[in-house]
């Protein structure tokens, strides 16, 4: 670590979270740059759709007799005018299924895949450095797009791109568990987690005025030559004044039941209440990442006398970042008297209270679509950290990381993966009429799948003695569909097993497992909900 920094050693725990946190940013920005220049790359690059557009700013929609976006060829195109004015081109409009496989499967299918080779190395090498290196990695393939010739070159770089920042995230939150206490980690990690939407938000002013701007007369490659840059330099920071923390012993591979048969990650992932988890959070993030890579195509589609660029800025960073806070706050709020099942509760009513303004986001004009979009906003973006909580207080401490990882896995393949379908529905009902199913439907089925969720979880009562008996003569039955508790998820250091001779010690009373893979203090006193650490 640079020696300035030693005397700033006071900081050094926020300066750790600024700097992983603003190369998160940097990373989605990244990622989602493509959703905002997407019409400007299509022209350059030759690939996807050909649509009639508006080209003029001397007339507005209001006062054309006919859309340029009514017309569906060419040569009827390039016939509208009005008084002796053509107002229409026919040219890419960034649209199509090539759009759709750069936006998504190319990015989201690496990304999951390396993330979880990168999820085991954090535990085994150096994570500062391998964060620096990943941070180069995609620092130099965003860089990169800004000099591609070829639609192939922008899906290998942005393959790359993936494989880069799957490291991101697995890294930086193995890095700030290890540097924040435990009181501090869930407000570190919100901190952290909110770069998704900094990057996403960042994207459509930077995607549309720099582009504008024309740079060099560069257009939209500034815009990733500028991202690139400052992430390798971000890059940089990072490894020359980061250091490695010690890492925090814990015990969880020693706790078993007393048969010797630990809780496997099988038997985790295969409960009822763990699958239709994995289905709703699936569908809802298929939801938000339709819209995340349609929003500036669709609203310039329909809208193209209409510069919503600093609206969806403001509404996405703005009033998501709250969504997200709140949420947190409600569900703990309410989990403490209702337990684990009013989580799923919450997310259930806050996903069908998202979904009608949602509908409104697409079917209004501009005006009551960013007031109905930013009030979907509000209720919709609570879901992310209230389903980690979920998946971290019902899941055993031993299986914790491995099930996220899992969990991540399939919703990423699946929600990143079905807006493709966007295209091949949108040529035969109209691109509005797809988003509105494909984003607004899908927050509404998805409401309905938590509702079921929540009837598979565990509520607030304490269990009667037939209850524990059952427990005491089936080991398994924590994981029954209806009988889906918490655990208690408390982490203990090593050294309270290991004494200075090296020798395992004898647990202390309230910490020794009992034959139904419980602590043997809870055996005969009601069980916590896991409330207490329910933070990812």
């Amino acid at each position: 670590m640079i020696p300035i920094l030693e005397k700033l050693s006071g900081f050094y725990s926020s300066y750790v979270l600024g700097i992983l946190t603003i190369g998160y940013i940097l990373g989605e920005l990244g990622h989602y740059l493509i959703g905002v220049t997407s019409k400007q790359t299509a022209i350059e690059l030759d690939y996807g759709d050909h649509a009639c557009q508006q080209n003029s700013s001397l007339f507005t929609r209001h006062e054309l007799v006919t859309q340029c976006s009514d017309v569906k060829n060419e040569t009827s195109c390039y016939a509208l005018d009005m008084n002796g004015t053509g107002y229409c081109e026919w040219n890419y409009n960034g649209l199509g299924i090539d759009y759709q496989i750069l936006a998504g499967p190319t990015f989201i299918l690496v990304f999951t895949i390396a993330g979880v080779f990168m999820g085991f190395a954090a535990d085994k090498y150096n994570r500062v450095k391998m964060l620096t290196v990943c941070t180069i990695i995609f620092g130099i393939a965003i860089l990169l797009q800004g000099t591609v010739k070829e639609y192939w070159h922008l899906v290998l770089l942005r393959m790359v791109m993936a494989a880069g920042e799957s490291g991101c995230n697995p890294l930086a939150t193995g890095i700030m568990s290890d540097i924040f206490p435990e009181n501090k980690r869930a407000l570190v990690m919100a901190i952290f987690n909110w770069g998704i939407y900094g990057g996403y938000g960042i994207a459509f002013p930077v995607g549309r005025y720099i582009t504008k701007l024309n740079f060099f007369d560069m257009g939209w490659r500034v815009c990733y030559l500028g991202a690139g840059v400052l992430t390798i330099i971000v890059a940089g920071l990072t490894g020359t004044t980061l250091r490695e923390p010690e890492r925090k012993s814990i015990g969880e591979g020693d706790r078993t039941s007393a048969s010797g048969k630990p809780v496997t990650l099988w038997q985790v992932i295969k409960s009822p209440a763990m699958i239709m988890l994995m289905i709703a959070a699936s569908i809802r993030h298929s939801g938000g990442m339709t819209f995340a890579y349609n929003a500036d195509l669709y609203y310039n589609t329909y809208f193209p006398d209409v510069d919503l660029g600093w609206w969806l800025f403001a509404v996405t960073i703005g009033i998501g970042s709250v969504g997200v806070v709140v949420g947190g706050i409600v569900s703990d709020k309410i989990v403490a008297k209702m337990g684990i099942r009013s989580r799923a509760f919450v997310l259930a009513i806050s996903q069908l209270i998202a979904t009608l303004p949602a509908f409104g986001s697409v079917y209004f004009e501009p005006l009551w679509a960013m007031i109905t979009l930013g009030l979907s906003y509000f209720f919709a973006e609570m879901w992310f950290g209230i389903v980690f909580a979920i998946v971290v207080e019902i899941v055993p401490l031993r299986v914790r990381s491995s099930t996220i990882g899992v969990f991540l896995f399939v919703m990423n393949n699946i929600g990143g993966n079905l807006p493709i379908l966007v295209d091949p529905v949108a040529k035969v009902i109209g691109y509005r009429g797809s988003i509105m199913i494909f984003y607004a439907g899908f927050y509404g089925v998805s409401s309905i799948l938590f509702l079921i969720t929540c009837f598979l979880l565990e509520g607030k009562a304490k269990p009667n003695a037939t209850e524990q008996e059952s427990q005491k003569t089936h080991p398994d039955a924590v994981l029954n569909a209806r009988q889906m508790h918490g655990h208690d998820n408390s982490v203990f250091s090593v050294d309270e097993t290991l004494p200075s001779n090296g020798r395992p010690a004898q647990l202390p009373q309230h910490l020794q497992m009992s034959s139904n893979g419980y602590e043997k203090s809870q055996s005969t006193q009601p069980r916590h909900n896991g409330a207490e650490s329910s933070r990812l």
